[in-house]
């Protein structure tokens, strides 16, 4: 099969790193690609939101299956252009990729379907919102942008001056554009929070994983939110009566009420889950890999990804189609120094070919310069992962290697995994 791989970033890496190890696959490209995917593939420079751009060159080579990683060409609708033109396509419709891009039909389809999740309120003007404030009696409260922000736009507010600044930054200012038109006010749920994973083929599910990340750019899961400092599978409060709660209050009734309300939602679903005293509800769904879960998950996946993906698309995905490793599994993330705000890129890159298996480096912001090096090219650089007996002796491996790679001012979390 010619595939072509939608994104450039470390789960785009981590997935063509395991796409090519699939007896399916005759050739890969990857639009628009980094430093690292072009060692398994084909770096096409078309950008993920170039939706005419990535259908001209899937028709133009005859690809037969194109792959979506990232969220933004879900919600602008890849997969109904592409299948308007009889091209295969992983990924949810725009109608089911809602369950992302608006948090507000999200919830009102798991309020019909009395699927757990936090209770909220909507608003389209900033003073409804700040009078709402108001009648709260308890902190901290959660306050959301409706829309994409790439996995920035929440505000954990302790405190009503903290929540108006959160209304203000959302609605005013607009620092997330559009994404703040609508804001939730939510209730805010204690627990463990966990990123739980299935595959369907719109009837079907697949064997669940789950994986912790840290969000925080700060030690201690402290400072600004991030698109993810690190991750690590199993959290050790799993347990297969979780998973079957999970599996049967949560993922399951999401495939039916597509399936029933919307249209079948053929992809990936993750959903963010708060594992509460009454139980596992859902913070937020995704459609779409997680990253940087994605590097932590798919080492673990022992059966053929290329497959997977064919078969959820072609409405026949089958039991035995995904099994998961039972080891553990950790990845960190290397940044830029001064992310998520301000930081500079261009740095060259050493120490990579220190990094021997089986330890996996998957590229995320970076791009190979005029003269051959690898250099820095955005706010998280690399993940570094590997797969282990325990999660303790993973992170060690993961931290050895981690110091045999340099480049100027870059910026690690010490504690990922240790919680």
């Amino acid at each position: 099969m010619k595939v072509l791989l939608v994104g450039g970033g470390g789960r785009e890496h981590a997935l063509a790193w395991k796409i090519s190890q699939s007896a399916l696959l005759t050739q890969l490209f990857i639009a628009p690609g980094n430093a690292g995917t072009s060692s398994f593939g084909t770096n096409i420079d078309i950008t993920e939101t170039d939706l005419e751009g990535l259908l001209h060159f899937v028709e133009s080579q005859d690809v037969d299956l194109t792959i979506v990683g990232p969220e933004a060409p879900l919600a602008a609708g890849i997969v109904d252009r592409f299948s308007d033109n009889n091209r295969d396509i992983f990924g949810p419709k725009a109608g089911p990729a809602r369950l992302e891009s608006s948090k507000s039909f999200a919830k009102s389809l798991m309020r019909k379907w009395h699927i757990p999740t936090a209770n909220s309120t909507l608003f389209h003007d900033h003073k409804q919102a700040a009078t709402h404030l108001k009648q709260l009696t308890t902190y901290p409260t959660v306050i959301k942008a409706d829309g994409l922000a790439s996995g920035k736009g929440v505000y954990i507010c302790r405190d009503e001056k903290e929540a108006y600044k959160a209304i203000k930054d959302l609605m005013v200012t607009r620092i997330f554009g559009d994404a703040g038109k609508l804001i939730l006010i939510e209730e805010f749920l204690v627990g463990p929070e966990v990123s739980v994973f299935t595959f369907t083929d719109g009837t079907n599910i697949s064997p669940i994983i789950a994986a912790c990340d840290h969000k925080r750019i700060g030690e201690g899961d402290t400072g600004l939110n991030t698109g993810g400092m690190g991750a690590f599978s199993p959290p050790s409060f799993w347990s297969p009566s979780l998973e079957n709660e999970i599996t049967t209050e949560i993922l399951k009734p999401i495939v039916r009420a597509m399936q029933t309300d919307v249209t079948p939602f053929i992809g990936t679903i993750f959903a963010g889950l708060m594992i509460t005293a009454e139980g596992p509800k859902v913070v937020e769904f995704n459609c779409r890999l997680g990253d940087p879960e994605t590097q932590v998950i798919i080492p673990l996946l022992q059966t053929d990804l290329l497959n997977v993906f064919k078969s959820c698309v072609h409405g026949n995905l089958g039991p035995k189609d995904v099994i998961w490793d039972d080891k553990a599994s950790v990845s960190v993330v290397m940044a830029s120094g001064g992310y998520p705000a301000k930081y500079n890129t261009g740095y060259e890159i050493s120490g990579l070919h220190k990094i021997k298996d089986p330890v996996n480096i998957f590229h995320a912001g970076t791009r190979t310069n005029e003269s051959g090096s690898v250099v820095t090219n955005g706010g998280r650089v690399l993940s570094v992962c590997a797969t282990g007996s325990s999660i303790y002796e993973t992170s060690d491996i993961v931290y050895q290697n981690i110091d045999k790679i340099d480049f100027k001012d870059k910026y690690v979390r010490r504690d990922i995994a240790s919680r």
